[in-house]
C-alpha cells in the first residue's frame, strides 16, 4: 500500500486519462446529424468496406481523418486496402459503435451497412466490444483496483450473486453479431467477409502491472479471460455464418499494455504512444492489418 501512496499522482493521472478515453470510445457527446449523401459508386457499394468500432477506427493514432468517429488514416483497414492496392475502399468504422450502429446513424456517420452493395467484394467487421460495455468495464475495474490491488475486486463485483455478468453479456451479444453478418450477406451477396477479433490487451499470463496500469492483480486474469471469451464468441458466429475469422489476439501477445513503451502495441491507461487508452497504437494497427492479410492469403 505504501507503493500505491507513493505513486498516487501517477495513478490519478491514469484514471483521468482513462475517463477521457472512455467518453471517446463510448461516443460521448457526439452530436446527432444527418448523414451525407452517397456517391454513385457508394450506392453500389465500394469493393472493400470496413465496418467496426474504435479498435478498427484507431482513435488517437495519427493522422486522424474523421473527428466524429476518431478514425485514423493508418488504421488496419487503410493498411489492408493499401497493401491490396484497393482503390475502391470505404472505411465507415466509428469509435463507440455497437451492433446497433450498423443500422443507425452515429453522429455524422451514416448507418455502417449503407456502405455495402452489389459491387462489394471484401468486408472486414470488428464489432462486439461496445455491446458488452467495454469502456464501462475497464473504467469500473480501474476505479475498484485501488481498494484491493492484490485481489480481484472487479471480478467480485461482476460475479456477485453467482452469475458472471460479463459472460452473460457476451452470450447476449452473440445473436446481435449474427444479425449483422446476415445483413452483410444480404446487402453484399458477392463479398468475402472476415470478422476481426480483438488484440491482446492484458498480459497473456501473470498479474498485470498495477499501478502503472490500474487493474488489480486478480482482475488482470479476469479481464484477459473475458476478452478471450468474447473472441471465442466472434469466432463461433463467424463459423456459423460461413465467413472468415481473423485472430488478432495471438499475433499481439507480448505487446500488451504492460510491455515497455518501445515494444507496446496496445496502450495502457496513460498512453505513451499516440492512441486512446487500452487501444492499439500505430504498431498495433499494423499487427492487426498483418493478421487480416494473413487470413485473406491463407484462405
Amino acid at each position: 500500500m505504501a507503493q500505491l501512496t507513493k505513486r498516487s499522482g501517477r495513478y490519478g493521472k491514469a484514471l483521468a486519462a482513462l475517463g477521457a478515453a472512455s467518453a471517446l470510445a463510448a461516443g460521448a457527446a457526439v452530436p446527432a446529424a444527418a448523414a451525407t449523401g452517397q456517391s454513385a459508386e457508394q450506392s453500389g457499394g465500394a469493393r472493400y468496406v470496413a465496418l467496426g468500432d474504435s479498435y478498427t477506427s484507431a482513435p488517437g493514432v495519427p493522422t486522424q481523418v474523421d473527428e466524429n468517429c476518431a478514425r485514423s488514416s493508418v488504421n488496419y483497414p487503410s493498411l489492408v486496402a493499401a497493401k491490396l492496392n484497393q482503390k475502391s475502399f470505404k472505411d465507415v468504422s466509428c469509435s463507440g459503435a455497437k451492433t446497433d450502429e450498423m443500422w443507425r446513424e452515429q453522429g455524422t456517420n451514416a448507418p455502417q451497412l449503407n456502405a455495402l452493395g452489389k459491387n462489394t467484394r471484401l468486408v472486414t467487421l470488428g464489432i462486439g466490444g461496445n455491446d458488452i460495455g467495454f469502456s464501462g468495464i475497464i473504467g469500473t475495474c480501474a476505479q475498484l483496483s485501488a481498494s484491493d490491488p492484490a485481489g480481484a475486486p472487479c471480478q467480485k463485483q461482476f460475479t456477485a450473486g453467482g452469475t458472471d455478468q460479463l459472460t452473460a453479456r457476451i452470450v447476449e451479444a452473440a445473436p446481435k453479431v449474427a444479425s449483422v453478418l446476415k445483413a452483410v450477406h444480404q446487402r453484399a451477396p458477392h463479398a468475402r467477409v472476415a470478422v476481426v477479433g480483438y488484440p491482446a490487451i492484458m498480459p497473456d499470463s501473470g498479474v498485470g502491472c498495477f499501478p502503472a496500469v490500474p487493474i488489480a492483480a486478480g482482475d488482470a486474469a479476469y479481464l484477459r479471460d473475458t476478452e478471450k471469451h468474447l473472441n471465442d464468441m466472434l469466432r463461433t458466429e463467424a463459423r456459423k455464418a460461413h465467413v472468415g475469422y481473423v485472430d488478432t489476439y495471438g499475433p499481439t501477445v507480448g505487446h500488451d499494455v504492460c510491455t515497455p513503451t518501445a515494444d507496446r502495441w496496445i496502450e495502457g491507461a496513460s498512453p505513451e504512444n499516440p492512441a486512446a487508452p487500452f487501444h492499439p497504437n500505430a504498431k498495433g494497427e499494423q499487427a492487426m492489418a498483418g493478421a487480416v492479410l494473413g487470413t485473406l492469403t491463407k484462405h
